[in-house]
């Protein structure tokens, strides 16, 4: 089960959260639409390399990576969407796609998009394309740690 290396460290550390069952759904907007969660809400997790380094950046559903911003406010040279062959190995308990935006497991940074500090709580993959985890931010914020920049902007819908 994905979600057991993600439930053993949040119950090590005292932290209270849910976990929401869903059928299975592969895009974040999708599952906020199927969860009745705000896709600003639910967090997504983008794979970026920076300066040929694996990172997280987790920002909300309804976002984009600005990788410009991303690049200025990292100090990164080169900042560059990572392809899934060149992470799935690194996640082998979970779906493809599907990692917890808790990169402190996985030895690796965390970048954090300003706008998710904003709602007191966020959901997110739970290692699988059929469960989310729903916590306090300040929870994540505490245990991961992340570098909260501003490097995200909201999605033009048609």
């Amino acid at each position: 089960m994905p979600i057991r290396r993600l439930r053993e460290f949040l119950d090590q550390h005292k932290v209270r959260y849910v976990v929401i069952s869903h059928s299975p759904a592969y895009t974040a907007q999708g599952i906020a639409a199927l969860t009745h969660i705000p896709g600003k809400e639910l967090a997504k997790t983008v794979m970026v390399k920076l300066d040929g380094k694996m990172a997280m950046a987790v920002l909300p559903a309804s976002y984009k990576v600005d990788f410009e911003h991303l690049r200025e406010l990292s100090g990164a040279a080169v900042a560059e969407l990572a392809t899934e062959r060149e992470f799935q190995d690194l996640f082998p308990e979970c779906e493809p796609g599907a990692m917890p935006p808790f990169g402190n497991l996985y030895g690796m940074d965390v970048y954090a998009a300003e706008s998710l500090a904003e709602d007191e709580e966020i959901a997110f993959n739970a290692g699988s394309h059929t469960e989310l985890v729903r916590m306090a931010y300040k929870d994540f914020a505490r245990l991961v740690n992340p570098r909260v920049l501003k490097f995200s902007y909201q999605k033009e819908f048609a």
